[in-house]
């Protein structure tokens, strides 16, 4: 388990990083909130236990800007500020927990525990997009340049697929099977239907097309061909 320590204060930072490595835990420390905030979203590690007060960028920043980026990395915040109403202010941040000044190790360590053992969130995707072209899965709204784009249900499904796979190519047969679950060679020319009426939706009229032919291949969707 790696765990991030973003604490200004060498003394404090020593003590936890001295124990986190005598429990088996690989620890890093940041010594204030830039590069705390830095290393907390390079998403890896397990968990971060930040101060509340840092200089540059404060923990409760910190926190903020994590669950922003849909990072749910367990958060332990700590603080000298015990009273009830500055807890409830750094849990409603999007802290996990929240542990006091001065603290016994022996706490922090089983917090830590408590907080490993949740299982994470899973953050549910709510947009996909490709250069200038933005699906929206919740309202099902597809723009480009900002101008909406009007699609049948079908070319919804296969412009979703493409643009879950952006950047690859896509064959026949994985758009009969992904888009309409066909598990067999229809002999039809479906796809290529499909394909037709999604390029003139999705690239005439704008500066560069999206979706490109591969020959013998398949399609893809992309900025370049």
């Amino acid at each position: 388990m790696r765990i991030l320590v973003i604490e200004d204060d060498k003394k404090t930072a020593d003590y936890i990083l001295k124990g986190l490595a005598e429990c088996g835990y690989t620890a890093d420390w940041a010594p204030d909130g830039h590069a705390g905030l830095h290393q907390a979203t390079s998403g890896k590690y397990d968990a971060v236990v930040v101060d509340r007060m840092l200089p540059g960028v404060d923990g409760l920043a910190i926190v903020k800007a994590l669950r922003a980026a849909e990072i749910g990395v367990p958060v332990l915040i700590l603080s000298a500020l015990a009273h009830v109403d500055e807890r409830v202010t750094g849990l409603r941040a999007g802290g996990d927990d929240y542990l006091s000044k001065p603290f016994a190790f022996s706490e922090l360590h089983a917090r830590l525990e408590a907080l490993l053992r949740r299982p994470r969130a899973i953050t549910q995707q709510t947009q996909l997009q490709v250069e200038d072209l933005v699906m929206d899965l919740l309202t099902r709204k597809v723009t480009r340049a900002g101008r909406s784009i009007d699609l049948r249900p079908q070319e919804l499904k296969l412009l979703e697929y493409l643009m879950r796979h952006a950047g690859e190519v896509v064959t026949r047969t994985m758009l009969f099977e992904g888009v309409w679950d066909f598990h067999f060679d229809p002999q039809t020319n479906v796809v290529d239907v499909h394909i037709s009426r999604l390029r003139q939706k999705i690239d005439k009229g704008f500066g560069k097309p999206l979706i490109h032919t591969h020959r013998g291949g398949g399609y893809c969707i992309g900025p370049d061909s």
